[in-house]
């Protein structure tokens, strides 16, 4: 009981674009900030935004880190999964309509989508979509593919081990823990290196610490190997 009390009184902080660890991916960064704020959101050549990138690559922090501002920039937001589209969409004036995984759509969903785009340029709306591949390469509608190919497209790139150690440092000081760069650097060199994992890891590892008062070391994580934790 104890131990849940202290998980729940240091949550993971909410998805935000100053949070997302970039690495090269600083470009798209700066572009979706742009298309959350309405001032700005017309500078750009277009008026909707395709991201895609493989599981952990951060395409769903970034559609409701950008979700997120555009509210507190005072612009409507929609934030969906694309599993939860039906046969309509929100059509509020104005608003950033975030959809993610849309190679997830059902026929309906997709048909609604269409729609969605040809609506955009009377009601004002900016569609910020995400998928697994690249437009071309998604099995979907081919008139749908063809509005999301006019879109901006970026791909998500993957991290380098520097930006994954700035994540793991990030998500460690989140929990007021600090980390022995020997961890970092062997979880880097012997660890699956999906985001998903090492988060899964230093969960683990953070449990361990507090159930045992002891720092996160490299021996301490050697006896939880030994124990079953998988890396």
């Amino acid at each position: 009981m104890m131990k849940q009390l202290v998980l729940d009184i240091r949550p993971d902080a909410p998805p935000t674009l100053e949070n997302f660890v970039a690495g090269t991916n600083a470009e798209l960064v700066a572009t979706v900030s742009l298309l959350a704020d309405p001032t700005t959101a017309t500078q750009l050549p277009a008026r909707h935004i395709y991201l895609w990138g493989g599981a952990g690559s951060g395409r769903s922090h970034l559609l409701r880190a950008t979700a997120a501002m555009a509210r507190e920039a005072g612009r409507p937001a929609h934030l969906l999964a694309a599993a939860d589209v039906d046969d309509s969409l929100p059509e509020t004036a104005d608003a950033l309509l975030a959809i993610d995984d849309i190679d997830q759509l059902a026929a309906d969903a997709q048909i609604a989508l269409f729609n969605a785009f040809n609506r955009a340029r009377g009601n004002g709306q900016s569609l910020l979509l995400s998928g697994p591949a690249a437009p071309l390469a998604l099995r979907l509608r081919e008139d749908l593919r063809t509005r999301i190919g006019q879109s901006l497209i970026y791909e998500v790139q993957p991290l380098d081990d520097a930006s994954r150690a700035a994540i793991l440092a990030t998500l460690a000081e989140r929990r007021g823990l600090r980390l022995a760069d020997e961890v970092v650097d062997f979880l880097l060199r012997h660890g699956r290196r999906e985001l998903s994992s090492l988060r899964n890891v230093l969960d683990a590892l953070d449990a361990a610490s507090l159930e045992r008062k002891r720092p996160i070391t490299l021996p301490l994580l050697r006896e939880m190997m030994q124990q079953g934790l998988e890396i």
